[in-house]
């Protein structure tokens, strides 16, 4: 069983960023920030999740595989990995509070941390990285 959300998605090393927020938020723009600092694309826009052994797993919908929409550019081809667990999913809003608690969300039955950063700052990716560098591996599905 599978559930496609509204969030584009990267692979950093081993783990996947999920990068959720309304159209227009930046999850493409900052997507490709982080492509360009090593990164590979999973899914623009919309991504597939599926639970394998208490792992959620994120993929790309097959007919936007390997694409990008670039504002002002068009759609863009990009190499692109086939699955990714998800270690981190990132909230693209204004950074309401300095030193924020932890939180997570449960997504297809699997707790993820969570941030929300603003990914308009030059910082976004650098952000994204580091928290990813805080997280474990990969989550366990919620019990």
């Amino acid at each position: 069983m599978t559930a496609t959300i509204h969030a584009t998605c990267v692979a950093i090393g081993t783990r996947g960023v999920l990068l959720t927020g309304p159209s227009g938020a930046g999850k493409s723009d900052l997507a490709m920030r982080l492509i360009d600092r090593g990164a590979v694309l999973v899914a623009d826009d919309y991504t597939v999740l599926s639970q394998e052994d208490g792992v959620l797993i994120a993929r790309s919908p097959a007919t936007i595989a390997g694409r990008m929409e670039v504002r002002g550019i068009g759609i863009v081809a990009r190499p692109a990995c086939a699955a990714v667990p998800v270690a981190l999913s990132v909230v693209l809003a204004s950074e309401d509070e300095r030193m924020p608690e932890p939180r997570t969300v449960v997504l297809h039955g699997v707790r993820v941390p969570e941030i929300v950063i603003d990914p308009r700052w030059p910082s976004a990716p650098i952000k994204v990285e580091w928290a990813l560098a805080e997280q474990p591996p990969f989550g366990k599905a919620e019990r």
